[in-house]
């Protein structure tokens, strides 16, 4: 599974020899962050440059589009990941955000061997791992070259077009979703017919994730007989949506779709804005 403890990432490292951890972290301040304190021997990952291609107008595409795939493999080549490597990772928001992001776009450039830490450098911090300060090098420089992303997405015009044979997935905060304010993009609210999971619910207490069969439970509950090949996920710009698709695969659940452009790219398109719960 994609999910690990930090007891099963110990077990790991003991049976595992070309490990790669990487520390993913979004915003303007992530590698400042990451130099003030982050896990001996892990690469730096940025979700603004290293895991997303902007362009100049959110519409097209959102706030983080997905790279092309020459530019994903020039990153993970500088950042010594081969196709043998296992990927670990963690991000300093309980693996709820970059880490998710990461572990999605590796699953779909067919890279099977990656994982996210549950409860991230906050659990690791706890458990006795060194945490260091400054710049950090890869041992290796990689060779890692894919195509295509293979994993399912769906375009604005697939959402728009999603019928009563669909679900639509909104993780964000409930309070995002009602429409009573909104933090980042232009106009508060959400897709029409979109339900609302907040990825948060895939957390315990501690931060931590759900167990695969507490997940099970509660997805099956809400997706009931739809076939999850007709289920779309998304949030504010295509980086927690990665969040609930790893708790899916942690429920047995694979073959939903992520929209990449999410609300960031919805609501700067005219198209139809909802706020009810």
């Amino acid at each position: 599974m994609g999910i690990l403890s930090v007891d099963a990432f110990k077990a790991l490292s003991v049976q595992k020899d070309n490990i790669v951890i990487v520390d993913a972290r979004g915003g303007a301040d992530a590698l400042e962050r990451f130099e003030k304190g982050h896990v001996k021997g892990a690469v730096f990952a940025d979700l603004e440059t290293d895991l997303s291609q902007k362009s100049t107008d959110a519409a097209m595409g959102g706030r983080h589009p997905l790279p092309s795939p020459s530019h994903f493999s020039a990153f993970l080549s500088s950042a010594g990941i081969t196709d043998s490597s296992t990927v670990v990772i963690y991000d300093d928001k309980n693996g709820a955000n970059a880490a998710a992001r990461l572990w999605w776009m590796l699953k779909s450039a067919g890279h099977e061997e990656t994982h996210v830490i549950s409860g991230g450098l906050q659990a690791l911090a706890e458990a006795g791992f060194e945490i260091v300060t400054g710049k950090s090098e890869p041992s290796i420089r990689g060779n890692y070259n894919f195509e295509s992303w293979i994993l399912p997405t769906v375009t604005i015009d697939e959402v728009a077009a999603a019928d009563g044979d669909y679900i639509v997935i909104d993780v964000r905060e409930n309070y995002r979703y009602r429409g009573e304010s909104e933090p980042i993009d232009l106009i508060a609210g959400h897709i029409p017919g979109a339900i609302n999971i907040p990825y948060t619910s895939n957390l315990d207490e501690t931060g931590r994730f759900l167990s695969s069969e507490i997940l099970a439970r509660k997805y099956n509950q809400e997706l009931k007989d739809i076939d999850t090949k007709k289920v779309y996920v998304h949030c504010g710009s295509g980086v927690t949506a990665c969040h609930t698709l790893l708790a899916l695969e942690e429920a047995g659940l694979t073959g939903a779709s992520l929209y990449v452009g999410s609300w960031s790219e919805w609501s700067r398109n005219e198209k139809p804005v909802a706020t009810e719960n």
